[in-house]
């Protein structure tokens, strides 16, 4: 059998707080790497502590990509994700260092390594209009004409879900074909890329459920709510006439502390709700990872070994690199 002779990467993938930047730092730190972040908050700018984004300590040394894209009122789709990351990628490769793969957004490592089907691109106008009709009727009832027009896309998506209801009678509109059908179509080429996926997620449950508490914690010690009402007093957001329908704001944490601040919940509602959301956020991802069939799955605190010994196998020339992690 011919030798594979693609680049390599690693992509450091799993749940919220299973301790994923920890471990991509280290081995890009080990194996003279950069990181390229698969993460759909970390884009944003003004989204730190809440969003776990990499302090000054973990960047020191390890070049990141893909943070503070994009300003808390500007959209990013995962198909500018995609192409921002490729161009990242070989960048890095070009550079003769190792692309680490690392975050939680299962829809944007899906659109870097499989591609998305092609369809029309944005239109600002036509979005505007759509956010307009939802002022003033409310997204459950777009998302009812959705279901009129595309009855497979309505059955994806929530009717809470406004930016998926947006792009899906967005794209209805400016082609007059249904999104679900442009999902369909066969997506580009996949990168040539030779990629080990890494699944970071404590074996359970309830030991995943403590780190999320208390992550979210540390993160309240760490001034969050301060943070969030920076956000409140930017002139995009303050002004805005739904900011919360944002998909920046939509971020788990970021939605609860800013209805906590408009006095909906008290702190300890607020801490509640924040942490069941993160919750449900680690739900969605274990799900979405347990479809990668092509990934190896390690609990990232008892399987060490394990671990560096499958980046050990996978880059045989590191492998003595890869070893000092343990």
């Amino acid at each position: 059998m011919a030798e594979d002779s693609r680049p390599s990467a690693i992509a450091i993938m799993g749940p919220t707080a299973s301790g994923k930047t920890a471990f991509a730092v280290e081995l890009a730190r080990a194996l003279g790497g950069e990181i390229v972040s698969v993460d759909s908050a970390l884009v944003y700018r003004g989204l730190d502590i809440g969003a776990a984004k990499p302090d000054a300590a973990e960047r020191a040394g390890v070049p990141h990509h893909l943070l503070d894209v994009r300003e808390p009122w500007e959209p990013y789709s995962a198909a500018e994700f995609a192409a921002d990351a490729r161009a990242a990628i070989d960048a890095i490769l070009a550079r003769g260092r190792l692309p680490v793969l690392a975050g939680g957004t299962g829809l944007y490592f899906h659109a870097l390594l499989h591609g998305l089907a092609p369809m029309p691109e944005a239109d600002p106008e036509l979005r505007r209009r759509i956010a307009d009709e939802a002022r003033e009727r409310g997204w459950p009832a777009l998302h009812a004409e959705l279901a009129r027009v595309d009855p497979e896309a309505a059955a994806r998506i929530r009717p809470g879900d406004a930016q998926r209801i947006q792009r899906a009678l967005e794209v209805y509109r400016l082609s007059g074909r249904p999104i679900s059908a442009w999902q369909r179509d066969p997506p580009p080429p996949r990168p040539p890329l030779r990629v080990l996926k890494l699944v970071l997620a404590p074996r359970e449950r309830a030991e995943l459920h403590a780190r999320i508490a208390t992550r979210f914690d540390r993160m309240l010690e760490a001034g969050f709510l301060d943070e969030v009402r920076r956000l409140r007093a930017l002139p995009q957001l303050r002004d805005h006439p739904r900011p919360l329908d944002l998909p920046a704001l939509r971020a788990v944490g970021y939605r609860q502390a800013w209805e906590h601040l408009d006095g909906r919940y008290d702190a300890a509602g607020f801490r509640d709700r924040a942490v069941f959301a993160t919750r449900q956020l680690a739900k969605r991802q274990l799900t979405w990872l347990r479809g990668q069939l092509d990934a190896r799955w390690f609990d990232p605190q008892r399987e060490r070994d394990g671990l560096c010994d499958a980046v050990g196998r996978f880059l045989p020339a590191q492998a003595v690199r890869a070893r000092r992690l343990v």
